[in-house]
């Protein structure tokens, strides 16, 4: 990369930096994961996000391993509703395989050779009997013997080691108040402790680069409501697995799920710190629903924009040419009720949108809806092929500016908004690329 093109990734990561720092998030990988030669590379990234500040929870798995020793000692793989049954010589392997993988991850973490990434990092990793577990038992008639599931997460103790500054690593075994070792799964552990913890993410890591949807092309970005559909369409075990992970988490308050490759160099630090990520973004499901607006929203629209309309925030719409234009807009709508709106209209001749008519009902405003709504236009203005937008305001040029949009002049403008320029508003003109 060349020095200027890295000054400028390092300044625009400043905000998701900011961001981050003293948040919470639960890293969940498979045992595949850990095998993989990129892995090394993902423990640097985790090191870096360590040292900017980040509590981090590693909940690992080691499915492939135990499967290793159970092959090395002729014991046989019992799998029933893609839960492994582990009987008392599995249990070994089991214990075997996670206490090997734990090693491998605290010795990873503990490097520090010169001209490395991890050189003066100095991590500490902290992982003990945080979770407590209790047996499955006979399910259908099938006894999972010492398989078992989450009972407790020890969230004081674990909140205690990150305000320390350790890293805590959680392996795929948790233990019962009666002495006994149990096998879990590690999306079990990962996200029970994600919601005990009431982290800020989970961040699960894929063969793929991140979701898919039907046609196999990457999802950016979606609600926990879209991945129940891709769960009744998938038929592979293991995405099922992680879909499963994310749907739980992110209904039980996980506000935010990342799905990103342990398979690509960097894919971590891309989703985390630009813009357009590199995996898929799920976020919960919110209560208002954002949404091309209808025929049946000029009533709610007008109704919205009235109020800005008379003190000039807003230039004034008719309801016939609100009407004629209602496809160009986006709405948020609250039980029924209209209460933020934007719209954007495409100039293709210049490769350009202007976004207009931004407005939220008093009442809800300081919620993100706006962010929301230039979100979804940026979006469309991209699915447009449009290379950047605008706006014109009089009153909100701070809030745009600290959304990434930079004033230019009105000589930059799309020849056929020159044209329409109202000088008697004196608006002041604001670009952003998409």
């Amino acid at each position: 990369m060349p020095t200027k093109d890295y000054v400028k990734w390092f300044r625009n990561s400043a905000p998701y930096i900011n961001a981050h720092r003293g948040k919470t998030f639960v890293l969940m990988f498979s045992g595949d994961a850990v095998a993989h030669p990129n892995f090394a590379n993902i423990i640097h990234d985790i090191a870096l996000l360590n040292s900017l500040g980040v509590k981090l929870i590693l909940a690992h798995g080691a499915r492939p391993q135990i499967e290793e020793r159970a092959a090395l000692r002729g014991i046989s793989t019992r799998i029933e509703k893609d839960l492994r049954i582990t009987d008392s010589q599995t249990l070994e392997c089991v214990k075997d395989a996670a206490g090997s993988v734990r090693a491998q991850i605290e010795a990873l973490l503990t490097m520090g050779l010169a001209n490395s990434p991890m050189h003066g990092a100095q991590i500490r990793v902290c992982s003990g009997n945080f979770v407590v577990a209790k047996p499955i038992g006979v399910r259908h008639g099938v006894d999972f013997e010492h398989t078992g599931t989450v009972r407790r997460v020890d969230t004081a103790g674990i909140q205690k080691q990150l305000d320390d500054g350790s890293i805590v690593l959680l392996s795929p075994t948790g233990y019962s108040p009666t002495g006994e070792v149990f096998n879990l799964s590690l999306e079990d552990v990962a996200t029970k402790t994600a919601i005990a913890l009431e982290a800020d993410k989970l961040i699960v890591f894929s063969e793929q680069s991140g979701l898919r949807d039907m046609n196999g092309s990457l999802i950016q970005s979606c609600q926990v409501s879209d991945i129940k559909f891709l769960l009744e369409h998938c038929d592979n075990s293991d995405t099922a697995r992680l879909l499963r992970s994310i749907a739980y988490s992110g209904e039980n308050g996980i506000s935010r799920c990342h799905c990103v490759s342990y398979t690509d160099d960097g894919a971590l630090l891309q989703e985390l710190f630009t813009r357009d990520g590199s995996g898929t973004l799920i976020s919960q499901n919110h209560y208002e629903q954002l949404r091309t607006a209808t025929i049946d929203d000029v009533g709610g629209i007008l109704e919205l924009i009235e109020p800005l309309e008379a003190e000039g925030s807003l230039v004034k719409r008719s309801r016939e040419l609100l009407e004629n234009e209602i496809s160009l807009f986006t709405v948020i709508e609250r039980d029924g009720m209209i209460v933020a709106c934007a719209a954007l209209y495409p100039y293709a001749d210049s490769a350009s949108g202007e976004i207009a008519c931004v407005a939220t009902h008093p009442d809800y405003r300081g919620e993100d809806r706006g962010e929301r709504l230039l979100a979804a236009l940026e979006m469309q203005a991209l699915e447009k092929q449009l290379d950047s937008v605008f706006v014109l305001t009089t009153q909100t040029a701070h809030w745009f500016q600290e959304l990434g949009f930079v004033e230019i002049s009105q000589d930059q403008l799309p020849e056929k908004k020159k044209q329409l320029y109202n000088l008697q508003r004196n608006s002041k003109v604001f670009s952003k690329k998409v």
